[in-house]
């Protein structure tokens, strides 16, 4: 068996077919007529954009609008003035294009991977779709098309790009196995919605399998069984029509509240990266944002983004959601997302350095810039501010001051904004736990984000491979953090809510329950599984698995239990 990241769900048993990686070497070389050079880049990139139009045609087709727009948004990267602007200069100094080319992609590509955070990594596999593209046409290779794929084939590949996904016919593939992507990849997104069950990230799986041997794909669990048995899949057979009636049945929790079995009712809310992934939300049933992660608005560009840029951008999301509370996390950035215009100090250690809140209240101008505009944009919804990395109460004190400051900068220039604006915490590091006491004194709400609580709980970089064992929201400690962030919220009657991955975790979720979270955060397609999670438990239930995996001393114990009773 391989194994793998679970990024779609399904089970789909097939013969392999072997999509090999395209091969764009190039010599680099100094070119004579910088004219000639410059027309030729940008006939191709006029080419890779047709291209890319006439694939997220077919996606338009296949799937829906909004996947469509994943590859149009590549468009919009190639055609930005800075990422092109920077591409021709390099020209300019007498480089070949396709040096440009892979020179200036490579950094942009450096730059997103830098960041740790899943959505804005996808951005790095994005450029590096736009990039391969762009370097076939320059090259005179062809791309690689996958329509010709017969009925039940297990497509394998290194990575999966939105531009190959636009020739997968749905009814032919019923897998999908990738070396590479994540859950919230592009190429995830877009096998969730063709209903194709794939796994990611296994570990050479285009040299450990052959083309047309038979296997079976389990998208749930994030296995790969190779040379089944008749039995296997006779079983696995049996278990995909199971998983087809349950998809089925979740459809009908569509419209409903998100309640327990008991009848306690939660809010389930839904975490973007930009305005249009509203729209998804809205489109899941998600019961508003829990986080809006503003950074995208600050990268691709060459300046800060305007007030009135990132104005526009909040209105539009919360317009979207049509009252439904958006909670926007200010900007979390700083020495391990490289934005060249910022000008941001190599640190030896980014990630406990100058960061997020950190960074922010130390570029007060800024900062403020960014309050206003999420203040104005407070007037046409339920819009709550939430800071990053609090690790200590007078940085929410300086924070809600700064608030203040632009309260009263809107007030004497006669703009409306919510007056009553909540002012919320991100609790996501061992400090903001231990002082959660406090900070429940002074916040109207805390978030949770488990992603980083984990990591700064247990010292563990989980892309470290070496330590990435002890990276998991079932460690006691983590879950020792978490309950005293719940409890310290439930003692200050401020809402709590988590919106780190673990809130979706069917293991996790009888746990959340007994602490006493009250809001629940989660991807798009997340929401709906979630919501049937949540129905499983009473709330007598969960205390009763909580006082049991409380009373454990170690993450295998934890999670060795609550594989057998979730």
């Amino acid at each position: 068996m391989l194994k793998g990241i679970g990024a779609s769900d399904g089970i789909g048993i097939g013969r392999v077919m072997i999509i090999a990686e395209q091969t764009l070497e190039y010599t680099p070389r100094e070119i004579a007529d910088v004219d000639a050079e410059l027309e030729r880049f940008r006939g191709a990139v006029d080419k890779f954009c047709d291209n890319t139009i006439a694939q997220a045609d077919a996606i338009r087709q296949s799937t829906g609008e909004k996947e469509a727009e994943i590859l149009m948004g590549h468009i919009a990267i190639i055609r930005d003035p800075f990422m092109g602007g920077e591409i021709e200069n390099i020209i300019k100094a007498n480089q070949c294009a396709e040096a440009a080319v892979d020179q200036i992609c490579k950094m942009f590509i450096d730059m997103f991977s830098a960041t740790g955070d899943d959505l804005t990594m996808q951005r790095a596999a994005d450029v590096r779709d736009i990039r391969d593209g762009i370097l076939a046409i320059l090259l005179g290779i062809e791309e690689v098309k996958i329509s010709d794929a017969p009925a039940g084939t297990v497509l394998v590949t290194k990575e999966l790009t939105p531009s190959m996904t636009a020739g997968i016919k749905r009814e032919n593939v019923v897998g999908i196995i990738t070396e590479t992507g994540s859950q919230t990849s592009h190429s995830a997104i877009l096998a969730r919605a063709l209903e194709i069950p794939a796994v990611l990230s296994v570990p050479g799986a285009v040299t450990s399998l052959s083309s047309d041997e038979l296997v079976i794909v389990d998208g749930g669990k994030g296995e790969v069984y190779t040379a089944p048995t008749e039995e296997q899949v006779g079983e696995y057979t049996a278990k995909r029509e199971t998983f087809l009636r349950e998809r089925r049945e979740l459809e009908s929790l569509r419209g409903k509240p998100t309640v327990s079995a008991d009848g306690i009712e939660y809010e389930l809310f839904c975490n973007i990266g930009t305005p249009k992934d509203a729209t998804k939300a809205v489109e899941a049933d998600g019961e508003g944002v829990g986080l809006f992660r503003t950074e995208f608005l600050f990268m691709d560009r060459n300046q800060l983004p305007t007030e009135d840029e990132q104005f526009d951008a909040y209105k539009q999301a919360s317009l979207i959601l049509k009252g439904k509370p958006l909670i926007i996390r200010t900007l979390d950035i700083g020495g391990d997302k490289e934005i060249p215009y910022l000008g941001l100090a190599k640190e030896e250690n980014p990630f406990m350095g100058f960061r997020a809140i950190r960074y922010c209240l130390k570029n007060r101008a800024m900062f403020k810039s960014q309050i206003k505009a999420i203040l104005r944009a407070s007037a046409f919804g339920d819009i709550r501010i939430m800071f990053p990395l609090i690790t200590a109460v007078e940085e929410l004190r300086e924070g809600r001051a700064l608030v203040e400051e632009a309260k009263a900068d809107l007030r004497a220039s006669d703009i409306a904004f919510d007056e009553n604006i909540q002012v919320g915490v991100m609790t996501e590091t061992a400090a903001s736990g231990v002082i959660a006491d406090l900070l429940a004194k002074e916040a109207d709400f805390f978030s949770i984000g488990t992603n980083d609580l984990t990591g700064y709980t247990m010292a563990a970089d989980r892309g470290n491979s070496d330590v990435s064992y002890l990276y998991s929201p079932l460690q006691p400690s983590v879950l020792r953090m978490i309950r005293r962030i719940i409890k310290c919220a439930n003692a200050e009657g401020i809402p709590v809510g988590m919106c780190g991955e673990a809130a979706a975790s069917p293991e996790m979720i009888p746990l959340l329950i007994s602490f006493g979270l009250t809001e629940f955060s989660v991807s798009a397609p997340s929401v709906l599984k979630v919501r049937k999670n949540i129905s499983k438990w009473t709330k007598a239930e969960a205390d009763e698995i909580a006082g049991k995996v409380m009373a454990m001393t170690t993450e295998a114990e934890v999670k060795a239990y609550l594989e057998t009773v979730v």
